[in-house]
Order: structure tokens, then sequence, then C-alpha cells
């Protein structure tokens, strides 16, 4: 029998923050088109945060792509080495949350990335969907620590990882090649023992968001 990650696949929320309402779910072939679009429209609002690909960014990110993508994310989630998502906003897809690494044993740990189209920053929306995300990775996925990287520069990213209750850990110095360069990052990180009930928990005591 084919081996199924824990907590896979799963949908998640609803969960309302100021843009509106947001879940979470995995990703699916039919998201092609839409991915496409977004990914090509804002590239001037996502390409300086991520890592330098190997094709030109239209290419990477055309239509003819995401089949092929698609399969291998859902593979890899199979196999218990991912989570890819798809971020919904009043049930359009508007982005996406990914745990991935995931390490079993004694570590039982994994980092978590995401990224959301322009038009819905700044609405709570990729706050909503990391917590979401979070709350899952500790409760049936089962794991005690996720982690993230950020450019210091990002004050964006750096905001959603603060209000979810991320901590910071340090800075890895030239870590990653981002647009073109080898760009210093923040490490934050976060275990179960830091999360007394739930992230989502968190964003609702302090007024950023509501369970429909």
């Amino acid at each position: 029998m084919m081996s199924v990650h824990p907590g896979w696949p799963e949908d998640l929320g609803p969960l309302r923050v100021p843009a509106g309402v947001v879940t979470v779910r995995p990703v699916k072939l039919r998201d092609a088109a839409v991915w496409s679009r977004l990914r090509i429209r804002d590239r001037e609002h996502l390409e300086p945060w991520e890592p330098t690909g190997e094709s030109p960014w239209d290419a990477r990110h055309h239509i003819t792509v995401w089949p092929s993508l698609c399969g291998n994310l859902r593979s890899e989630a199979r196999k218990g080495r991912i989570l890819p998502l798809v971020i919904e906003l009043d049930g359009k897809y508007c982005g996406q949350v990914t745990i991935g690494n995931v390490v079993r044993g004694a570590l039982r740990s994994a980092w978590v990335g995401y990224w959301v189209a322009s038009h819905v920053t700044g609405g709570g929306v990729a706050t909503a969907a990391v917590a979401l995300t979070l709350d899952h990775a500790f409760s049936k996925v089962g794991l005690h620590r996720v982690e993230a990287t950020v450019r210091p520069e990002n004050a964006s990213s750096r905001a959603v990882l603060r209000n979810v209750g991320f901590r910071e850990e340090g800075l890895l110095k030239r870590y990653l090649d981002v647009d073109g360069q080898w760009r210093d990052h923040l490490l934050v990180g976060m275990t179960i023992e830091e999360v007394p009930t739930t992230v989502v928990d968190r964003l609702v005591r302090s007024g950023r968001a509501s369970w429909v």
C-alpha cells in the first residue's frame, strides 16, 4: 500500500481576516492557469525574495510547467517529505504555503515557506495561512519544530513570522542565492512547547483573525 503523509491531504480553515475568508488546501492539477498567471504578473513582487532560478522567470512559470511540478509535489507529499498547499481567499487561489524537508525520528522538524499575490498583501492572508499550516504541522503531522528563513530587508514577511509567534535565532550569512546574489537570511524557529493552545488562537486573541 502507498504510504500516506500524516495530515495529507487536508483542508484547513476557514479563518476570517480583514481581507476576507482564508482557507488552505492541497495543490491540484487544475491550479495551472491561475498559478501561471499570478506568478508571471507578480514577477516584480516575488522575484526579489525567491531563490535564483536556472531559467528565465516566464519560462519557469509557464502554464505547461505546472503539471510536472504539481505531480512532483504530490508525489513527495505521499512519501512524507513535504506538504504543498494552496492559499485561497474567499474561495480563490491567491498563493501557496509549504511545509518542506520533513524530518522524522528524534528531530521531527521542517521548514515553512509561503507567497501570496500582490493584490492580497496587507490583509492578513499570509499570516492566517501560515497559522493554519503551523497548527496542522504541530498536530496531525506530528512535528516538534518548524523554522523559516527570511531576508532582513523583507519587512512584510518578517511581520508575518512575528505575528504567528516565531522567534529569531540568528543571522545566516550569505545563506541563499536570491535574485542573482548570495543573500543574508534571518533564521526563525518555533517548537510545540511555545504554542500553549494553537497559533490560530494567538491570532484570534490578538484581534488579527476570527473563526468563521
